[in-house]
This record gives C-alpha cells, sequence and structure tokens, in this order.
C-alpha cells in the first residue's frame, strides 16, 4: 500500500513539474492534495477488493444451495404425489352409517311383519287366521320394536360394503404410497410419502371404527329389545297379581261363607 501511495505521489508531481513553467502553485499544498487523492485511490481498491470477495463468497454459497436442493430436494416443487387425491377424498366421506335415532325413526312395524331377509326367515304376516276361519290384523306398532332391529341389521350391512370398498381403495394407494418411498430419490420426497403413507394409515384405521360403530348400534338395539321385554314381561306380572287379588276379593264379596256351625237332623229314635 505505501508503495502504491509513492508511486502515484511521484506521477502526480512528475506531472505538475511539467507544468510549472506555466503555472504558480504551492508545492506544498499540491503534494498534500496529491496524497488525499492517493489514499482516496487506495480506499477505492479496497472497496473493489471488499466487493469481489462478497460476491465470491455469495457465488460460494449459491452453488452449495443448488448442491443441497440436488440432494434434499426443493419441497414447493413436490406438489403432485399420487395418492393425495384419495387420501383427502376418503377423510372428506362421512360414510353411509346412520345414528341409531335415525334408525329408530326408519322402523315401522309394517315391515317386521313382511321381513325374511330373502328368505332367510319366515315371513309372519299383516294378518293371520283363526282356528274358526276368521281373519284378525296383527297390532303392526307392536312390532315397530323388531323392526328397529332389522334397520339396524340393514345399515351395518351397508356400511360393511362401504368400508369394505374403501379399504380396498386404500390398500391400493398404500402400496402406491410405499413403491414411490422405495424410489424417492430426495429428502423432501422421502418425508413428503411418510406423511402420505401416515395419513393413509389413519384413515384405514378410521373405516374399522365406523364398521365397529355401526356392529354397536346393532347391539344396542338388540338390547333396547331385550330391555323392553323383559319390562313388559314384569309389568305383565305385576297387572296378573292385582287382577287375581281384585278376583279373590270379588269372590269373597259374592261367596258369604256362614261361620254357624252346621246343623244336622236328628235321627228318628
Amino acid at each position: 500500500m505505501k508503495r502504491l501511495l509513492i508511486v502515484i505521489a511521484v506521477s502526480l508531481l512528475s506531472a505538475a513539474s511539467s507544468r510549472a513553467q506555466y503555472i504558480v502553485y504551492d508545492p506544498t499544498s499540491n503534494i498534500q492534495n496529491i496524497m488525499n487523492q492517493a489514499v482516496n485511490v487506495a480506499k477505492y481498491v479496497q472497496m473493489i477488493q471488499n466487493q469481489v470477495q462478497q460476491i465470491t463468497t455469495l457465488t460460494s454459497q449459491l452453488n452449495e444451495l443448488q448442491h443441497y436442493n440436488q440432494i434434499f430436494g426443493n419441497p414447493s416443487q413436490i406438489l403432485d404425489l399420487a395418492g393425495f387425491t384419495g387420501l383427502i377424498t376418503d377423510l372428506h366421506d362421512t360414510g353411509v352409517g346412520q345414528a341409531i335415532g335415525q334408525l329408530e325413526n326408519l322402523a315401522q312395524g309394517v315391515d317386521a311383519l313382511r321381513y325374511d331377509a330373502s328368505g332367510l326367515y319366515h315371513n309372519v304376516g299383516e294378518t293371520f287366521t283363526t282356528r274358526n276361519g276368521n281373519s284378525v290384523s296383527r297390532d303392526q306398532n307392536s312390532y315397530r320394536q323388531f323392526a328397529a332391529v332389522n334397520e339396524t341389521t340393514k345399515n351395518f350391512s351397508d356400511v360393511y360394503a362401504d368400508v369394505i370398498a374403501r379399504r380396498q381403495a386404500l390398500k391400493q394407494d398404500i402400496a402406491s404410497t410405499t413403491t414411490q418411498l422405495r424410489a424417492a430419490t430426495t429428502a423432501s420426497e422421502v418425508q413428503k410419502l411418510t406423511g402420505l403413507l401416515v395419513g393413509q394409515n389413519a384413515a384405514l384405521a378410521a373405516t374399522d371404527k365406523e364398521l365397529d360403530q355401526a356392529l354397536a348400534l346393532s347391539q344396542v338395539q338388540d338390547a333396547e329389545n331385550r330391555n323392553d321385554q323383559a319390562k313388559q314381561d314384569q309389568a305383565r306380572i305385576e297387572e296378573q297379581r292385582a287382577e287375581f287379588s281384585e278376583s279373590i276379593q270379588k269372590y269373597n264379596n259374592t261367596v258369604k261363607l256362614t261361620t254357624e256351625p252346621a246343623q244336622f237332623p236328628e235321627a228318628n229314635q
């Protein structure tokens, strides 16, 4: 740096001396100006060197970033992985199962009378014939509890068919995702595929829960029917006891037993 300043100063002095025959100047002031200019030039050179160093550093960082993207991948470019659409669709699917209240509202006694499970059971029918040949209509409302069980059974069958189809689709998606995961070349792709695989397995487990829920509805309705049957039996026993007590009381009021000793006619002596 000092050599550079000396060279610049000598050059400027030489140029000034060649014009000395024409211009009168103050040597001390002129030398100071030359030295100041030399310092400014040196500072400019240093600034240029710093900028070159910064550019070199930025270039190195850019190369490292590009190398990182080659190894780990750019997450923003991994947008259309197979399986995401199917997973989102399944998660938005509410299923075909119904609540127990809805199933009970659908239960109609006449349906229970006609139900035979495609020929598996005997059709009770809406009427029956007595031994005397009289046709009697059944009380349809009393058969609603049996229709409720039939509705929950049908609900379970519908849910089962729906779950089996969705399970098959999810299992195919899981197989496809696993294949993609084995062939993944970047860390970003591996991370997204792993998240997709977790979501698909969670959806598969959720479909099983739907099946369990539908089965539970059938069991709950059956338990409610059994409870109602026990309640009806208890009520019938209570009514029979009351009727029996009334019958005994009515008999006692109608038939008066004498408390007098029996009188027998005396035999002729």
